[in-house]
């Protein structure tokens, strides 16, 4: 399961926040969406995931991807990985 942590803002036009969801539904990746508090010191989730308190930050199985451009470069990976094929179906 995929699961974003980002700030309450209602657009996903303001923020880089809305930058990961907007890539997330491009991809048509289904997710969880949690909004935390607009303050830093009101996010310990986030801390205790990543030992900062900055938004967003994506958690995927055991990967924790924090920036929303390591995020949209994490979700390319993905699809290049989704889009290769096995070399025993070429052989």
């Amino acid at each position: 399961m995929v699961t974003l942590y980002r700030c309450p803002n209602p657009t996903n036009r303001l923020c880089a926040c809305g930058k990961a969801a907007r890539n997330l539904e491009r991809r048509g990746i289904e997710h969880d969406e949690i909004r935390v508090a607009y303050s830093r010191r009101k996010r310990p989730e986030i801390e205790e995931l990543t030992g900062q308190r900055w938004v967003p930050l994506l958690v995927h199985g055991e990967h924790v991807i924090h920036d929303s451009k390591r995020i949209v470069e994490y979700l390319e990976y993905l699809d290049g990985e989704a889009q290769r094929v096995p070399e025993e179906a070429t052989a």
